[in-house]
């Protein structure tokens, strides 16, 4: 209502910027825990290479947050494609991925995720570490319930969607997700997908 400096209209615009994209966020995490609620035979199902996924998932983290660094380790090469594909829904499978990427460089001071990928014969185990914070054993107790916010919650922001999404699209593949972690020293966690 009254006269403002051309900073302060600055800071108000910015201050107003920055809420919509906390919106969009927040409404893109819900309708994406919607969409992992689908029943399985709504979901398209397509043959999809983890490492294909994987250096999507790098891509969108980093296009969107280019202070983060992403590092793709193969233990093992793969002779065969078939040990890195797997029938599931890319979308679902690159947000999952996305969502643990990000997690990795939010809660680390070098904003850096290690992501390593190896198979076995009837699986292939993706593990995505950092060298972060780390999280307690009540908060991983807690770790999956959707909405659940930590002690960390004051180190980043969040609405506690994304790590209770990520488990439902991992179960949604016929997957499991763990988190192993020990406070100041970091976190990992590991993804097993069964391959076609």
């Amino acid at each position: 209502m009254k006269e403002r400096t051309p900073k302060e209209y600055e800071a108000a615009i910015n201050n107003a910027i920055n809420d919509s994209h906390r919106v969009v966020k927040l409404i893109e995490g819900l309708l994406n825990l919607a969409k992992a609620d689908y029943l399985p035979e709504q979901i398209k199902m397509e043959n999809s290479r983890l490492d294909e996924l994987l250096l999507d998932a790098r891509e969108l983290v980093m296009k969107a947050n280019p202070n983060y660094k992403v590092e793709l380790i193969f233990e093992q090469e793969a002779e065969d494609d078939s040990v890195i594909t797997i029938l599931g829904n890319s979308y679902l499978l690159t947000t999952a991925f996305v969502n643990l990427i990000e997690n990795n460089c939010k809660f680390s001071k070098n904003q850096t995720s290690f992501i390593q990928i190896s198979f076995w014969q009837t699986s292939s185990i993706i593990r995505f570490s950092d060298n972060g914070i780390g999280i307690s054993d009540e908060d991983k107790a807690h770790l999956f319930t959707p909405f659940y916010r930590g002690e960390n919650r004051s180190y980043t922001d969040g609405y506690g969607i994304g790590m209770s999404l990520t488990q439902k699209i991992i179960t949604l593949h016929h997957g499991k997700i763990e988190v192993n972690s020990q406070l100041g020293e970091g976190t990992t966690y590991m993804v097993e997908l069964p391959h076609i």
